[in-house]
């Protein structure tokens, strides 16, 4: 007899043998340590990505400050115009104009003619500005540089007849440094500050007898009798040398007559004094032989003149400026980073309650 259609009330046989399907069993609740320990795990997790991001921020700022630093290094080289010391800087009170002339004057260092003239041009441009001071602390350098900047000085002082300017040396203000100082309404010296080497020197030597021991050859080739004049390989001949004793007099003379119009009667018996031969004396000494005036700094000359604010107006390197605020960025970068990951976990349950 034919089983179909199947009686659903009747269970097959196969499925009966078959056990009764299981209950599904309730979940098992995690115990409190458990929570802790997931709790723990996420805050962990948490500060880790935080971290990550932080660090993430600081290298993407380290890449774009490296950019902005080739940028400014570009620009720095292709600009000639020097970048000014006052932006952020109240002149519009009464205050003591300041230039900084540091180290050799060259044409490529900081104490260059076109900068420190600048500054001194904008410091007896401003009204505000009651007295100029030129901060010296340099042995010397170009010539040319420091004359360019002794006719800044005179022109200046001819056109503002009622702004004293002065010259204010530190430790050492000699060769170039005087010659440029003696342009001033006054010059200050500390007792113990070098002034004076009012001479010119063309520095040279002679190694042909050390190349001959080494075995080294020379094969210059000119075109000109004495386009080799200062070759190192070979002395100079009598008529070089006198030739370049010349030149150098012709320098010295030029230095010679900027001291005396910038000094005038206040040198004492200058050819007894020899004072035009090279030697250097200490400020106490110069102040007795007429190349300095009175001793005193900056700080003294601005309460000698009553006046409460001093203000810089020295070209500021934009390259330099740029590196020390980089460096106090990162600096605090790093230090923040640090702080906040010393107790991570304590800071992650802070702000998760």
């Amino acid at each position: 007899m034919s089983n179909w259609p199947p009686d659903p009330n009747k269970r097959p046989d196969n499925v009966a043998n078959q056990p009764a399907p299981l209950q599904s069993l309730p979940p098992n609740q995690p115990s409190g340590q458990e929570w802790r320990l997931i709790e723990n795990t996420l805050l962990a997790s948490v500060v880790e990505q935080r971290r990550a991001r932080r660090w993430g921020i600081f290298f993407k700022l380290l890449t774009f400050g490296y950019i902005l630093l080739i940028f400014l290094t570009i620009g720095r080289g292709c600009s000639t115009k020097a970048p000014t010391a006052l932006e952020g800087i109240d002149t519009s009170k009464p205050h003591l104009a300041v230039v900084e002339l540091q180290g050799t004057i060259s044409s490529g260092d900081k104490a260059n003619a076109y900068d420190v003239s600048q500054a001194l041009t904008r410091a007896f441009e401003n009204s505000n500005a009651k007295a100029v001071a030129l901060d010296i602390n340099s042995p010397g350098g170009s010539p040319v540089q420091s004359d360019e900047i002794w006719q800044t000085m005179m022109d200046l002082r001819k056109k503002y007849p009622n702004k004293k300017l002065y010259a204010v040396i530190g430790d050492i203000g000699a060769s170039g440094a005087y010659y440029i100082a003696s342009a001033a309404d006054e010059i200050y010296v500390n007792p113990s500050s070098l002034v004076g080497s009012i001479g010119v020197i063309m520095p040279s030597y002679n190694i042909e007898g050390l190349m001959d021991k080494v075995g080294v050859k020379d094969r210059t080739i000119t075109a000109g009798e004495y386009k080799d004049i200062l070759s190192l390989s070979r002395p100079l001949t009598e008529y070089e040398e006198q030739h370049v004793e010349k030149v150098l007099a012709n320098t010295h003379k030029h230095f010679i007559n900027a001291v005396k119009q910038g000094r005038g009667d206040r040198l004492k018996n200058p050819e007894e004094n020899k004072l035009f031969s090279g030697l250097f004396w200490t400020g106490e000494q110069s102040i007795a032989l007429g190349l300095a005036d009175k001793t005193g700094s900056i700080a003294s000359l601005e309460k000698q003149l009553k006046l409460k604010n001093v203000v810089n107006y020295t070209p500021m390197d934009p390259f330099q400026f740029f590196m020390d605020r980089f460096a106090v960025k990162m600096g605090a970068g790093i230090g923040s980073s640090i702080n906040l990951d010393l107790l991570p976990q304590e800071q992650g349950n802070a702000e998760m309650r």
